[in-house]
């Protein structure tokens, strides 16, 4: 029996945990920082502490003589957890605090392309003067994409149009990214903005190989018609055919060469990538391009796929850390998944705390949905909220569109007095709007 123990307390390590409890041979451990109900109930074991304090994490790694560690966060990345784990013999299915550089600095990962020519690159210029910051604003007339070099929770790039206008709105953000030290460094990346439409592809990587999953479209916008702020991602869907409905086989065949060249140029740079990675790319009409890349699942998109994994996880887990993924035949259901999160109110502004949850647990599994516990406290047996998303309800079915609908149904099992729900993820309305912009995109 294999003793597993998952890093980090969200919906995206719950539906992991779910997963490794799958598996034919492992015994679960876990690590949170806030109590959830859902990890805790699969937990034969868990600790709750800070992820990102190492020291506490790799004691209680030695203390439980942990086999394998999945982490499911970006943070520890960037602390060095897997160096730390490896130092003390604990194999970890996740990249070292190297690797994962690929998300933890967007100025390494934008240079890193540039270095081995990959294809899906952007024009792009890093700054830690506001005077070479506004002429490179100007010289693209304002129309970018502003992003803290650093981790800000998904939370910390404007777009033009969408976040501000013209170039007094991008020098005036960039401006405070670099005053402010947003991401942890007085510096700003500023990037051609992208015009097209968002998709996820999440992959395993061996460090030589990756095996890419089925696609997904996250919903970054807190309001319905992608109106609001960025937030964490308050939802997403993914279909059978493990494309989108505005994508074809060779956007998908494109974004995985793309996505494999970075794990090659990993390998080059003397520090492999182990564990799941992913891309964030916007299909314009030149093909796939690279908004980010991840080192870790994506959350919400995670909750789409690992459900539909029927392989062994942890039999994967291994064959990833001893470069042998090619021996996997991995296999996931043909279904489409729609996911949406129920986060407090005011949730991307000011959220809502401590505010109490009822769910019928019971209910949404009757009518067929999932139900994944992320940022909540259980306490007096009673489920309160945090300042971060507090569940995610999925639909899984052969077509979208009744996915959507067992995951409204679900929806209707989760009642309390300050929670919102941005319920237009996966409708028909919105995805054939996202259909009709696409191919106007192409079109231009």
């Amino acid at each position: 029996m294999d003793k597993v123990l998952v890093v980090g307390g969200g919906a995206r390590e719950h539906a992991i945990c779910e997963a490794v409890c799958r598996s034919e041979n492992a015994e679960l451990y876990s690590v949170m920082h806030n109590l959830n109900p859902g990890i805790e109930r699969l937990s034969k074991d868990y600790l709750l502490a800070k992820e990102t304090d190492v020291e506490k994490v790799v004691n209680y790694a030695v203390d439980k003589k942990i086999d394998l560690v999945i982490v499911g966060p970006e943070a520890p990345l960037e602390a060095g957890i897997v160096d730390a784990l490896e130092r003390k013999g604990i194999k970890a299915c996740s990249p070292s605090r190297k690797a994962a550089r690929i998300e933890t600095s967007k100025e390494w990962m934008r240079s890193l392309m540039k270095k081995y020519r990959i294809p899906g690159s952007v024009e792009y210029g890093c700054f830690s003067r506001m005077i070479d910051a506004k002429r490179f604003i100007e010289g693209l007339n304002g129309n970018v994409a502003v992003k803290p070099v650093g981790l800000t929770g998904g939370k910390g790039v404007r777009v033009a149009g969408d976040h501000f206008e013209g170039i007094e709105g991008a020098v005036n953000y960039a401006r405070e990214v670099i005053k402010n030290k947003i991401g942890g460094v007085a510096k700003v990346v500023i990037e051609e903005k992208l015009e097209g439409e968002e998709f996820t592809l999440q992959a395993f990587s061996d460090g030589k190989m990756i095996i890419p999953l089925p696609v997904v479209q996250d919903h970054k916008r807190l309001l319905p018609d992608d109106k609001g702020p960025n937030t964490g991602g308050m939802g997403s869907y993914s279909c059978k055919d493990g494309l989108l409905p505005f994508m074809n086989k060779d956007d998908y065949e494109n974004a995985s060469i793309i996505l494999q060249k970075i794990v090659e140029s990993l390998r080059k740079e003397g520090c492999e990538y182990k564990g799941a990675i992913y891309g964030q790319f916007m299909l314009t009409a030149d093909g796939p391009k690279v908004v980010e890349i991840n080192a870790r699942f994506g959350d919400p998109e995670n909750m789409n796929i690992l459900p539909l994994l029927e392989s062994d996880y942890i039999k994967i887990c291994y064959a990833m850390i001893d470069g042998n993924l090619s021996s996997q035949k991995i296999k996931i259901k043909k279904k489409s998944t729609v996911c949406k999160y129920v986060v407090p109110e005011g949730y991307g502004i000011k959220s809502i705390t401590d505010s109490k949850i009822e769910v019928d647990e019971k209910g949404i599994e009757k009518i067929g949905a999932k139900l994944f516990y992320a940022s909540v406290n259980k306490k007096d047996s009673g489920i309160y909220t945090t300042s971060s998303r507090s569940l995610a309800v999925v639909g899984i079915s052969d077509d979208l569109y009744d996915a959507e609908n067992i995951c409204e149904e679900g929806l209707k099992f989760v009642k309390g007095d300050h929670i919102f729900i941005r319920h237009d993820i996966g409708t028909k309305e919105l995805i054939e709007k996202r259909i009709r912009h696409m191919n106007s995109i192409r079109m231009s």
